[in-house]
């Protein structure tokens, strides 16, 4: 797809591996400054995860690849059986720095059974094999991506309004995004359509990363405040509606970001389509329903602050829930790499996924 990569050229990769070395896009600088920072020990790429510098679930899953590769390049000349220890110690920490993106632990997982199937003469040469597996995860992300958008493109029709939520596109993965990938693809196709953004507060994914992004790459966009959609729909402006995710349960219930469901009920009033992109590596068949996900709770200087200017009264209390459920009910589908998934969720995702 060289005209799709052309397009994309004016976006910065939120995540390069470049001579043995991890560059994390600071995604908290954007819009105003691109700034790429060099991950040096497996605290920084912690922090990088925590403070959202790197965010979306399929790019925390590769920073998190590479960090562990970052953690355990100083201790190639240790004997095996304790590089392997400090393997599966650091591996633990970085999938502390956030608990609801699924794809932070399916990584850790994936690069601890490398390391326990590898049959490494080293430490250097184990070394080598994580950092091969921590490279073909990120390759594996950009043939999902363009499966996404390929299998999501037909439901983009000319002339219609797309809305979407939070930031699902090419900074939250390795290229074209999860919910953005249509778009892309459809843009790519000629297909004119336009696309709004509900700005997602409390950090303004969608005003900062989103509307941004997608501006540079020539789509139409729109951006609104998240108490516009309403509005919006009633007007006939959206016709569909796509989102990211950052965990999917067994019975189809998504975990996105927070304001996410109250779109989904909006959407389901209107009657306009509500459809999830999603990888497989998103998927948890391990969490039988949404209840079973855990919602991380972050800082109340998020909510209290804006544009680093307090804006709420001393001492107020704040709840700050970083996501929310969507229960299945409310997803006409499930944008995956390989096709579009609809209801039942708990038979077909089974079917599907259940190994």
């Amino acid at each position: 797809m060289p005209d799709t990569d052309l397009m994309l050229k004016s976006i910065p990769r939120a995540i390069e591996w470049k001579n043995g070395e991890l560059y994390l896009l600071d995604q908290t600088q954007l819009p105003l400054d691109v700034v790429m920072e060099k991950q040096e020990t497996a605290e920084q790429v912690w922090a990088s995860i925590h403070a959202l510098k790197v965010r979306g679930a399929p790019a925390i899953g590769i920073a998190a690849a590479y960090g562990l590769c970052v953690a355990v390049k100083i201790s190639q000349n240790k004997p095996i059986d304790q590089f392997q220890a400090l393997l599966e110690d650091r591996a633990a920490y970085l999938d502390s720095s956030r608990p609801t993106a699924v794809n932070l632990g399916w990584a850790m997982r994936r690069m601890l059974a490398v390391s326990a199937q590898a049959s490494a003469e080293n430490s250097s040469a184990l070394y080598v094999r994580l950092v091969e597996e921590a490279v073909q995860i990120h390759e594996e992300d950009k043939a999902l991506c363009r499966g996404m958008g390929q299998n999501g493109l037909p439901l983009i029709k000319p002339g219609m309004g797309v809305l979407t939520h939070c930031n699902a596109g090419s900074l939250a993965t390795s290229e074209l995004g999860t919910a953005t990938a249509p778009m892309y693809m459809a843009h790519n196709a000629g297909v004119q359509f336009r696309v709004y953004a509900d700005e997602t507060r409390p950090l303004l994914q969608g005003a900062r990363l989103t509307a941004w992004e997608l501006q540079h790459a020539g789509i139409d966009v729109t951006l609104i405040t998240d108490n516009m959609a309403a509005h919006l729909m009633s007007q006939g402006l959206i016709d569909i509606v796509i989102t990211g995710t950052d965990r999917v349960a067994a019975n189809g219930d998504v975990a996105n970001k927070i304001g996410t469901l109250g779109v989904a009920i909006l959407a389901r009033y209107y009657g306009i389509p509500f459809y999830v992109a999603c990888p497989s590596s998103t998927i948890d068949m391990k969490s039988a329903t949404g209840l079973n996900i855990p919602i991380e709770e972050r800082d109340p200087s998020e909510v209290t602050e804006f544009g680093s200017r307090r804006t709420a009264p001393l001492g107020v209390k704040v709840r700050n829930p970083a996501f929310d459920i969507t229960p299945n009910e409310l997803v006409t589908g499930l944008i995956t790499e390989t096709q579009i998934v609809t209801a039942p969720y708990i038979d077909k995702l089974e079917a599907i996924y259940g190994d």
